[in-house]
């Protein structure tokens, strides 16, 4: 019986990922010629700008079949500017492929990789490339795997892991193998492929792609060491990527984890399917079903989006990877409306790019990774709309947040309409976004208003209160409100829900508990010995961290650590500079920390949150017949609802 598997090839740029793919495609005979990534010609980077960057911008899908293994694989991107596109893949894969090379080793994007892949949980097959390299040696960069990354990362080149040295230190990643292994010193097959699965063992390959080398192995483990995944009865798929083909169609790609999928089917509210896509890089053929563990492009659907689940399948948890900066666009004499039209499809693609209009002033805004995302931003404008667009340096996108809790009150009556809300606002975890939850009795709030609150929570971006920045690590939780079966209808709670939100806001402002957040690079930079004083004092003033890592007699030394990316990202080419070439600076976003600046940042956003009319914090009450606004500070002496005392 053949075995369904979904694969997606990660790896920092220039690791060899796609060569790799290449190697794969035509060891398994689906290839005919053996193609190159820097001859422009690699079956799976075939956009116009990967032939001329010779780098994967987008995720491209290639089906081959080896043995009983029917492997779908799905090439994502390298370059960390693109590294949004790779997590939505992730979430559809059943194994992944990391591709180390062996002459950079792990670099600072397959730390930040692995950390995905955990997150995730997706199981890991290890390839190290480029072994043929002059003065390669893959036992120092499989002992730095099992060392940094973990200690399950073994050496499966000989296929032989069921007994010996290989088994003995399969074993060990898991104490009830161990007992069982010490006892029949061997282990089972259908046991290893367990402890991949479970992530505690990653098998490891070596070779050359571009040779040819070890590429026979690795599909050799890939037939014998995996397991199909689970599939439900029910339909049910995942959204992992929208793109538009050569004819403007919009395409939905999804990955089927439950029942089947027919052409017709209405998958979303008056959306149905026209046209289902089976996908070999730039060439398709028709489907007229497809069932659970294909990976398949659908035409039709217009509402989509990545990370969206559908049947029974749920949302994923907003991504990990976001951008950290906002570019203005130079419209120039381009026509206002074009430009946004097209920038807003290019936001249907990959909806981090969050395309905003500044109505005052006059700019439109798109969200990006970095200046290599702004260039390929600008020539896929140019090539595929005929708009010469042109981009500002980019400024930081701060956060904020709280580091105490507050109960925020809302309330909103106009004549003839009805409603009060409050909320407990309680700091939550870094990097675990807002959180929404109920805790209150149905006597208080019946359980239509209190749906009501709760998805009117859901239905905005909350905003903070020293710079309007977004608002995240929070968790807000409706503890109690008051309602009107005459006159409280949907649109009431919600305007008391987001005043509830914005009035603790600025309680906690007024008692100085409210923080601006901004995001940090994770560096490994290293130097000549010569420039350490000099990088240690550049670090400093950056108000970054570092930490010097040992001296072992080599030539150049490793600084790692945390700075702000508003102080370091830049610092590439003053490090190149400086050593004269021989230095290398990486940096990889690694979340939101406190400003290092705060008070400067809030001075210059001059932002007033009570003139924020679309986020105020002020609420309305009614006297005389007639509606009057109450300021937020006056608004608890004055609500219906008694304080919950939940603080």
């Amino acid at each position: 019986m053949t075995k369904q598997i979904v694969t997606g090839l990660v790896a920092h740029v220039d690791a060899g990922k796609t060569t790799l793919s290449e190697a794969l495609l035509y060891q398994s005979g689906h290839l005919r010629k053996l193609g190159r990534v820097d001859n422009g010609n690699a079956f799976l980077n075939p956009n116009q700008l990967e032939k001329q960057r010779g780098i994967t911008i987008f995720t491209h899908q290639a089906r081959l079949s080896y043995h009983d293994l029917a492997l779908t694989m799905l090439d994502t991107p390298g370059h960390i500017d693109f590294a949004g596109q790779t997590e939505q893949v992730l979430q559809v894969l059943d194994y992944a492929i990391l591709v180390v090379s062996v002459t950079n080793g792990i670099q600072g994007y397959t730390r930040t990789l692995w950390d995905l892949l955990k997150r995730y949980d997706i199981p890991i097959f290890v390839f190290i490339n480029k072994v043929d390299s002059m003065g390669a040696d893959s036992a120092r960069v499989l002992n730095k795997l099992q060392n940094e990354l973990s200690a399950g990362c073994i050496d499966f080149t000989s296929g032989q892991v069921t007994t010996g040295d290989a088994a003995e230190a399969i074993a060990m990643q898991d104490d009830i193998v161990l007992a069982s292994y010490l006892d029949q010193e061997k282990l089972s097959e259908d046991t290893v492929r367990t402890l991949i699965k479970e992530r505690k063992v990653f098998p490891c390959f070596t070779g050359s792609a571009l040779k040819m080398t070890g590429v026979t192995n690795l599909l050799d483990g890939l037939t014998k060491w995996t397991v199909a995944g689970p599939t439900k009865q029910e339909f049910a798929a995942r959204v992992f990527k929208i793109s538009h083909d050569p004819n403007g169609n919009r395409l939905t790609w999804l990955r089927i984890t439950g029942g089947s999928l027919r052409a017709k089917s209405i998958l979303l509210p008056d959306e149905k399917v026209d046209q289902i896509r089976i996908y070999d890089g730039d060439k398709f053929t028709i489907a007229q079903v497809v069932p659970a563990g294909e990976v398949c492009a659908v035409t039709g659907l217009t509402s989509s989006f990545p990370g969206q689940g559908i049947g029974t399948e749920a949302n994923t948890p907003r991504p990990q990877m976001r951008p950290v900066l906002s570019y203005a666009v130079k419209i120039g004499d381009n026509d206002l409306q074009t430009c946004l039209k097209a920038l807003q499809e290019l936001a249907d693609e990959d909806p981090q790019l969050k395309v905003t209009w500044s109505e005052h002033l006059q700019e439109i805004h798109v969200h990006l990774m970095g200046e290599v995302q702004r260039e390929i931003l600008e020539q896929i404008l140019e090539e595929r709309y005929q708009l010469k667009l042109k981009f500002n340096q980019g400024q930081i996108l701060y956060q904020e947040t709280i580091n105490a809790s507050i109960e925020g009150v809302g309330h909103f009556e106009p004549l003839r309409h009805y409603a009060e809300v409050h909320l407990l606002l309680a700091p939550g975890k870094p990097g675990s976004g807002l959180h929404f939850a109920a805790d209150c009795r149905v006597d208080v709030l019946s359980h239509n208003w209190q749906q009501q609150i709760m998805t009117s929570l859901a239905a905005k971006e909350h905003r903070g209160v020293l710079t309007g920045a977004p608002l995240t690590d929070v968790q807000i939780t409706l503890i109690g409100g008051k309602g009107s079966i005459v006159h409280s209808v949907g649109g009431d709670f919600r305007e008391a829900t987001w005043r509830a939100v914005r009035q603790g806001l600025m309680e906690l402002a007024a008692q100085k508990h409210c923080v601006l957040l901004e995001p940090y690079y994770r560096y490994r930079l290293t130097v000549p010995q010569d420039e350490v004083g000099r990088a240690i004092n550049d670090i400093q003033k950056m108000n970054g961290t570092f930490r010097l890592a040992p001296n072992t007699g080599q030539s150049q030394s490793l600084l790692t650590g945390e700075a702000p990316v508003a102080t370091m990202r830049d610092y590439a080419t003053a490090v190149r500079n400086y050593s004269h070439g021989q230095g290398h600076l990486e940096c990889v976003v690694n979340g939101y920390q406190p400003c290092h600046n705060a008070n400067e940042v809030i001075t210059q956003a001059k932002y007033v949150p009570t003139a924020d009319l679309a986020n105020t914090p002020d609420s309305v009450f009614c006297a005389h017949g007639a509606g009057y606004p109450v300021s937020w500070d006056k608004v608890p002496e004055m609500a219906h609802f008694p304080y919950c005392k939940r603080i």
